[in-house]
């Protein structure tokens, strides 16, 4: 079985490729580990290996691995991935440095009220329907400028992006298709918003294309840490 430092190091080989193959630097593509059911063990073997920024999807899970790492890896920054509930926001406004999901202002709102006063602002990146899914969160692409003004003016959160999670497609035109939409609203974003410096798209099975339609951030689990745990 392949160790955690052998399969991350597969997965910066595959980024490097990726960049090389459509002309980007590679240092300008941030991995970021998905953790989500993974052990705190498994994330300190990541840590040890040069890996500092960390997924998770369930606040509580996230909240108990912040707490029993955070002596040992001091330098871990850590993404709420997941969809987050309002009773939960004080939680995460305590405890992330990172929050990619959010796409409703009362969110937002809850989540700088919340931050703690000698903390940075909390980082935020507006999560996009891209696929137009029913069942699945996020803004519609129209929705989008509205809500980033509004963060914009929230004094304890700094907005860094978008994210998106695209529809589960074997079709990988329609998938970058998809992507590359979210690329544009992006840069679009980034014209009245400089600050913006994060998109946060692709994951283990797509990353390539992902970084091929201008991903920043990669949101690798199952190709560092193998099969999710139940």
């Amino acid at each position: 079985m392949n160790t955690i430092v052998e399969q991350l190091q597969r997965v910066h080989g595959r980024i490097a490729s990726a960049a090389s193959q459509c002309g980007r630097n590679e240092t300008d593509i941030r991995l970021l580990a998905v953790s989500k059911t993974r052990p705190a063990a498994d994330v300190q073997a990541a840590y040890a290996a040069g890996q500092r920024q960390f997924g998770e999807n369930y606040v509580q899970e996230g909240i108990d691995k912040i707490r029993t790492l955070k002596t040992a890896c001091p330098e871990i920054c850590w993404h709420l991935i997941g969809p987050l509930q309002s009773n939960k926001s004080r939680q995460v406004a305590e405890h992330f440095d990172w929050v990619q999901t959010v796409d409703r202002l009362k969110i937002a709102q809850r989540l700088s009220d919340q931050r703690p006063v000698h903390m940075r602002p909390l980082n935020i990146c507006l999560q996009v329907n891209v696929s137009g899914e029913t069942s699945k969160s996020g803004l519609a692409p129209d929705q989008v400028e509205a809500l980033a003004g509004q963060i914009s003016a929230l004094p304890g959160l700094c907005l860094r992006g978008l994210m998106a999670i695209p529809e589960d497609t074997g079709d990988r035109e329609k998938l970058g298709t998809q992507l590359l939409e979210l690329k544009q609203l992006f840069d679009r974003m980034a014209e009245k918003h400089p600050q913006l410096d994060t998109l946060s798209m692709g994951m283990s099975n797509d990353l390539e294309l992902a970084v091929a339609c201008g991903s920043t951030l990669v949101r690798v689990g199952t190709a560092i840490f193998g099969s999710r745990n139940p």
